[in-house]
Formats: structure tokens, sequence, C-alpha cells
């Protein structure tokens, strides 16, 4: 059956899943390696809490990588992401300190929250909190 496309499904189950993330499971891995990982865990329609944070060429291109699968994969209806960190005022020693912590362990200290639309229904964020409103099924 040449020029059919194979359709993928996403589970449409009753129970909520939250995977926790830390940032070593993808500290390691290239932009499209870590962008696999994370659409593995999301197209199984679970909500990844993840131990730091993306470089922002990074959530651009899992962005991307979600548009093209909008409409090939039935059900999936793309992802929200939220990252909150400590970006308080730092004085000079502070930030220095910081920046070499982030160069030796990367970006730790913040938290991403990353999951399916068809479950998040918003992610209100600020800078100390990140608020996580789920849609009812």
């Amino acid at each position: 059956m040449a020029g059919k496309k194979k359709v993928k499904r996403i589970s449409a189950g009753k129970e909520l899943t939250i995977h926790f993330m830390p940032y070593s499971e993808i500290a390691n891995q290239g932009t499209l390696d870590r962008i696999k990982k994370i659409m593995g865990v999301i197209l199984q329609n679970k909500i990844i809490i993840l131990q730091g944070r993306l470089y922002p060429e990074e959530e651009t291109k899992l962005i991307e990588h979600t548009m093209t699968l909008i409409g090939n994969i039935k059900g999936f209806q793309g992802v929200e992401i939220a990252t909150v960190s400590n970006d308080a005022e730092k004085n000079l020693f502070e930030k220095v300190r910081y920046n070499i912590a982030k160069i030796l362990i990367g970006e730790q200290d913040a938290v991403t929250i990353i999951g399916p639309a068809t479950i998040i229904r918003e992610i209100k964020r600020n800078p100390k909190k990140i608020e996580l409103m789920l849609k009812r099924r």
C-alpha cells in the first residue's frame, strides 16, 4: 500500500503520569537526541518535570518538531512548556560564582515542565513558581 502514511495514536488513558527527568539523563546528549527523548515521553501522554532547562535553541527545535507532528499523529495537539529558575538579583561575587557553577554542572538550578497540550490546559509562570492547570477528562 504505497503512499499511505502510518498514523500513530496517542493513548487516551484516564491516569495522569508525571515523569521526573534528572538533568544527568540528557546532559551528554546532543540537541536532536534530547528532543527525541523528550518527545518519546510526551507521546506516552506523560508530563515531564525536568531538573534544569533546555537551551533556547533546543526549545525552538522542540516546538518545531511538535508542529510537524500535529495532524500526523492522531490526538496530538502539541506541547506546553515552562521553566522557572532562580534569576534573582545577585551581587558581582554571586554572579561570578553562579556562572562558574553553570559552566561546570549546567543549568540545573531551574525546573522545566513539558507536557502534551491534550492534558495541560495552561501553565502560569512567575519568577518563583509555576501553576499547572490540567484539563478534565
